[in-house]
């Protein structure tokens, strides 16, 4: 039987510039003379190991998502290969999302064009805030002036879906200097705002020697609420906790991760999920972390770092992981199509929930409530067996 669920594929570039602090994705200071060729060569040998592992299911690929580390460090003509290589091994749909992440202090402008002609149709440009102090404190290698020239030449160059990463809670960052980031932000005009807390995340240095005058938690709900409100003022819609639009210009690529749907995960480090024998088992495989070790595994099954088969429990914890992220929710169906596992489980793990006020039924669709939203983490543990 052909499964012709949703599929999206993820692309992970591993290097940056830099390092930063407070990251925790699989990133490596890129080294000189990094080959960019041999490094898309193993990509697709691990694209060609993993689409055979898929047969019986469609090979239509809706989304594209080149994420890091720094893509913009690699060349147009090198993202150009990539893509073209996608072409030759899956079907992309018409009107298909491929994004590109890049950085303001990374991004050789002249390459806007060559990208845009290479198939990127949306870029995320990490800006993270216009003050220079805080990227300063962030150690971000770029200033606030690259920032907007970043987002001023890829309009320059054609593109019309660009999304502004943008964080608060920075150290040494007062109300009006969050506010402010926000009004600049805003002010760019970009089709979609990632807005977001500063996370000490474990294994990043941040977290084992955090930074002066971070604010607490409190003064970081303050800074959230009053950001989202601005961003509705503007025009902005929130359609997930961190993540503001204009209307129907949603990401589709991260809108299929929280509706839980399948994914190709292909790179140093990059994790998939794949729904196999019509649905009934949900499969997490990743790759190994060392871009080295990746590169001279990839097109065999030593590529992977590990799999994992989700039984319901873990189903069910990672659905609600991902879909009462979302402000509309999600209807009864989604769980069932999405997990394999019958209603009947839903209903039982909603109950402890709905009676602290954390989730509600509303217009068909469960939906986290404002307090629900707001200790998410806490929320989640209610659908623990």
């Amino acid at each position: 039987m052909n499964d012709d669920r949703p599929l999206a594929l993820y692309i992970h570039l591993p290097w940056c510039v830099r390092k930063c602090p407070y990251c925790d994705f699989n990133s490596h200071q890129a080294p000189a003379g990094l080959d960019h060729d041999a490094y898309i060569d193993a990509l697709l040998r691990d694209l060609d190991f993993e689409l055979e592992s898929l047969r019986g299911r469609s090979r239509v690929v809706q989304t594209i998502f080149i994420g890091g580390g720094t893509p913009s460090l690699f060349p147009a003509r090198a993202i150009g290969r990539l893509l073209g290589g996608i072409r030759l091994r899956m079907t992309c749909e018409e009107e298909i999302e491929v994004t590109l992440e890049a950085n303001p202090g990374t991004l050789e402008h002249d390459r806007f064009e060559g990208y845009r002609e290479a198939g990127v149709n949306r870029l995320s440009i990490g800006v993270q805030s216009f003050d220079s102090g805080c990227l300063r404190r962030l150690g971000r290698i770029h200033g606030a002036d690259e920032a907007r020239q970043a987002v001023f030449l890829a309009r320059k160059a054609g593109f019309e879906n660009i999304n502004i990463d943008l964080m608060c809670g920075l150290p040494g960052q007062s109300m009006q200097m969050a506010l402010e980031d926000v009004s600049a932000a805003v002010a760019e005009n970009p089709e979609h705002i990632s807005y977001y807390q500063l996370t000490l995340e474990p294994n990043t240095p941040f977290y084992h020697h955090p930074p002066d005058s971070l604010p607490g938690h409190d003064q970081e709900y303050r800074l959230l609420s009053e950001g989202r409100r601005m961003l509705a003022n503007a025009g902005y819609v929130q359609y997930e906790i961190s993540a503001f639009s204009r209307p129907g210009l949603q990401c589709r690529h991260n809108l299929n991760y929280w509706r839980f749907g399948d994914y190709i995960g292909v790179g140093a480090g990059a994790h998939g999920k794949i729904s196999v024998d019509g649905g009934a088992r949900v499969i997490r495989r990743w790759r190994v972390k060392s871009p080295g070790r990746y590169q001279s595994l990839a097109g065999s099954a030593e590529v992977l770092g590990g799999e994992r088969q989700l039984n319901p429990d873990d189903l069910v914890v990672e659905f609600m992981m991902n879909a009462l992220r979302l402000r509309s929710g999600f209807p009864p169906g989604l769980f069932s199509r999405s997990t394999g596992c019958g209603e009947d489980l839903l209903w039982s793990r909603l109950q402890r929930p709905m009676a602290r006020g954390l989730v509600r039924i509303e217009k068909g669709c469960v939906r986290a409530t404002g307090l629900g939203w707001r200790f998410l983490d806490e929320l989640l543990t209610e659908f623990l067996a």
